[in-house]
């Protein structure tokens, strides 16, 4: 059975950490993945930034990792009530 206020705890999810989280388990560089978050007029853009040797790892086979990690950010800031696009930068 779920909580009836368990909707509005998911609002404050803090989708940089998530993104953080998610790619630090792929990659090989832990350590270099940082993410910045900016504000435009459209919504809030996530900007993935990881070691060159790691590009590979977070883009996958024909985009694959990247358009997973998209959907699930996507999916996340739905929950969250917010407009989220990620960029994948070296």
């Amino acid at each position: 059975m779920m909580d009836n206020n368990t909707s509005s705890d998911y609002r404050d999810i803090d989708l940089k950490k998530v993104l953080a989280d998610m790619a630090r388990a792929i990659v090989d560089n832990p350590d270099q993945v940082t993410v910045e978050e900016d504000e435009t007029e459209s919504g809030t853009v996530l900007t993935l930034k990881v070691a060159e040797d790691d590009m590979g790892m977070i883009i996958g086979k024909h985009g694959k990792i990247a358009r997973a990690l998209r959907s699930v950010i996507k999916a996340a800031a739905k929950i969250a009530d917010k407009k989220v696009t990620v960029e994948i930068k070296e």
